[in-house]
């Protein structure tokens, strides 16, 4: 299908949405991509991961961009040539990108009760046992782990724990929209967080507390 969905935050920012309906030889057609990324797609044994990898390609596309506008540092983080930044992520059957002039992070996570298991591991679970059921658990346990994805994306920095050094602001599913923070090293940096909820799937996207957010 065609974009699912196109966020404006504002003039220079940007969230792109794409539902992987199509197979992976027709997501190929009209996509040149660098011989490191043919490679990398070619490697992949997961056909879902191959949608994934050229659904994003077409994201990029819908901003004007090409395969070889796009490339990875050391760290595996994706940069454009044109110094805007860009932050990727796909999850089944949904991708997506978010660009700015700005640091940028985006995450998107299928809710599965899955996360009611590892949740010990990446946030204070006891902070959300006052939630009426586990289906509500369950949709705010996600978006407090996409918020951390999201963030860390942007951070980057190796030894950073989720647990122990990114708290996010607790909210409600109304708000559509939360604060967090990173403590580590001695320092402390504030962050913005976005979120909506769709087909079962959570999406989360982050910037720095200093950029003005005006979603649409």
């Amino acid at each position: 299908m065609p974009l699912y969905k196109r966020i404006t935050i504002g003039p220079d920012t940007k969230v792109l949405i794409w539902k992987i309906e199509e197979p992976y030889d027709e997501l190929c057609e009209g996509i040149e991509l660098t011989n490191h990324c043919r490679e990398r797609v070619e490697g992949m044994k997961s056909d879902l991961h191959r949608r994934g990898f050229m659904s994003v390609r077409h994201l990029l596309a819908e901003e004007g961009y090409t395969d070889h506008d796009l490339y990875y540092d050391d760290h595996g983080k994706p940069h454009l040539k044109d110094d805007m930044h860009i932050s990727i992520t796909h999850s089944f059957t949904f991708s997506a990108i978010i660009i700015g002039k700005k640091e940028v992070g985006i995450d998107i996570e299928m809710q599965r009760e899955k996360i009611l298991l590892i949740a010990h591991k990446f946030t204070p679970i006891e902070e959300y046992r006052t939630l009426a059921n586990s289906e509500a658990l369950i949709r705010k346990l996600t978006i407090v782990w996409g918020a951390k994805e999201a963030v860390y994306k942007i951070y980057a920095t190796p030894k950073v724990s989720f647990l122990q050094h990114i708290n996010i602001t607790d909210f409600d599913f109304d708000d559509n929209k939360t604060t967090g923070r990173i403590d580590f090293n001695g320092s402390t940096s504030w962050y913005n967080f976005d979120f909506l909820e769709f087909e079962g799937f959570t999406c989360v996207y982050a910037m720095p507390q200093d950029e003005k957010v005006a979603a649409e």
